[in-house]
């Protein structure tokens, strides 16, 4: 168990970094770096800039964080998978 719970702020990403990590900046004008949770990278669930995204970080560093969620954004739906035989 933790001594100090983790902090869970929404956000937007403003950039992508290398090693896969992104700007984020969170509701309240705060900027950090974060990476993407384990099963966000498991499942392959991609972020691009402007995406809107939870971020988990520590009391103890606030300059870094985990993004945990990805929020839908409108108008995009789940990806149609295209079988490779046509008639």
């Amino acid at each position: 168990m933790a001594k100090e719970e983790l902090l869970t702020l929404e956000g937007q990403i403003e950039e992508i970094l290398p090693d896969g990590r992104f700007r984020v900046t969170l509701d309240n004008q705060h900027s950090l770096v974060a990476y993407t949770a384990g099963k966000m990278r498991r499942y392959r669930i991609r972020s691009v800039v402007g995406d809107r995204v939870h971020v988990e970080m520590t009391p103890y560093d606030l300059t870094k964080g985990r993004i945990v969620f990805r929020e839908r954004t409108p108008g995009q739906g789940p990806a149609k998978r295209r079988s490779g035989f046509r008639r």
